[in-house]
C-alpha cells in the first residue's frame, strides 16, 4: 500500500532525572512528538491513533519516565549489583559533586552513551519502540523538546516514598517554572530568586534523612564520601531507596516533596520574611500541571 506518514504532537511528557558530569543529578521534563512512516494497513491507516497514544506512550513511559537515566559509558559512573535482590548500586564519583545511590533496578534507565542529551535519549527510545511496531510501520522519528518557558525555571530531583506509582523512586525529577505573587502583584524578582536557589537541586524530606550507619551504599561509595554528604533512605512498594548527595546541591524541606507541599513550603518561607504580605505561589511540576498555595 502507499507509503504515508502519521504524526502525533505532544504525545506525552517524560519527567525524569539524569546524571551529568557538569551538573550532577539533573531533573528534566521533555515533551515528546512522534512521526511514523509506513504503508497503509487493511484499515487504510499507518497505525491507529489509539494505539499510538496508548501503546507507544506506554513504551516511552516504561523506558524513561520517572527514572534516573544513566550514561553507562561515562568514566565517573559505576553500576554494580546490590546485596538486595533486584537492586543496584550506582556510584557517580564526580570530584566536586559525587552522588551515590541504591535503588531497585527498575528505577534506572541505562543508555549506551557518555552523556545524556536529547539526541542520545531519542536514539535509545526509537530503538526500543521499533522492535514493537507492526510490520507495515517502517520507521519512527521522535522529537524530544523542552517546554518553551517565558521566564525563570529550575531543575529539581526528588522522591515520594508514600506514592504507590513510579513517583516513589528516589531520583526522578522535573524542569519547572513558578509564579509568585505578593499582595496579588506578580514578583519576577522572587521567581528568579527561587529558580536560582533550586537550580539542579535535590529536594529531600527531613523525615527521610538518616545517618551514615543507616545508609545502604556500595563499599566504593562509603570509601569516597565527603564530610558534607547527606543521606536519605526509605522503603516504598518497589523496594528500598538510598541516596547520598552533597549539602551544597540539596535542600532538606520540612514536608513531603509533592508539588502541593512544595508550593506551600515556598509560600511559608516567603510569609516568614514579611508577615504583612499575602503570598500566592503557583508551582509547576514539569509541564502544564502543578499546585497553588496561599498564605
Amino acid at each position: 500500500m502507499k507509503n504515508m506518514q502519521l504524526f502525533v504532537n505532544d504525545l506525552t511528557v517524560i519527567d525524569f532525572s539524569y546524571l551529568c558530569s557538569d551538573r550532577g543529578v539533573v531533573g528534566e521534563s521533555w515533551i515528546v512528538d512522534v512521526l511514523l512512516s509506513g504503508d497503509l494497513n487493511a484499515e487504510s491507516m499507518v497505525l491507529d491513533f489509539g494505539i499510538v497514544k496508548k501503546q507507544i506512550k506506554a513504551i516511552i513511559d516504561d523506558c524513561v519516565d520517572h527514572k534516573l537515566v544513566l550514561p553507562v559509558q561515562n568514566p565517573a559512573l559505576s553500576i554494580s549489583g546490590s546485596s538486595r535482590s533486584k537492586h543496584l548500586y550506582v556510584d557517580f564519583n564526580l570530584a566536586d559533586n559525587a552522588i551515590f545511590l541504591q535503588s531497585p533496578s527498575e528505577a534506572f534507565a541505562q543508555i549506551d552513551t557518555d552523556k545524556i542529551t536529547e539526541n542520545s535519549v531519542t536514539r535509545y527510545l526509537e530503538s526500543v519502540i521499533k522492535q514493537q511496531l507492526p510490520e507495515n510501520v517502517q520507521d519512527i522519528e521522535l522529537t524530544l523538546r523542552a517546554e518553551n518557558i517565558d521566564g525563570f525555571y529550575y531543575h529539581y530531583t526528588h522522591g515520594l516514598k508514600k506514592h504507590d506509582g513510579n513517583c516513589q523512586r528516589i531520583a526522578h525529577g522535573h524542569r519547572s517554572t513558578i509564579n509568585i505573587y505578593e499582595n496579588d502583584v506578580r514578583s519576577i524578582a522572587l521567581e528568579q530568586q527561587w529558580c536560582e536557589r533550586w537550580q539542579d537541586i535535590y529536594l529531600a524530606s527531613d523525615c527521610d534523612q538518616v545517618t551514615l550507619s543507616d545508609i545502604e551504599l556500595s563499599e566504593f561509595a562509603k570509601n569516597n564520601l565527603k564530610p558534607d554528604h547527606q543521606f536519605f533512605s526509605y522503603y516504598a512498594p518497589q523496594g528500598r531507596f538510598d541516596i547520598a548527595v552533597r549539602a551544597n546541591v540539596s535542600e532538606v524541606v520540612d514536608c513531603d516533596s509533592t508539588v502541593e507541599l512544595l508550593a506551600d513550603y515556598i509560600a511559608r518561607q516567603l510569609k516568614a520574611q514579611n508577615s504583612d504580605n499575602n503570598i500566592k505561589v503557583v508551582a509547576y511540576e514539569g509541564v502544564g500541571k502543578g499546585a497553588i498555595a496561599r498564605v
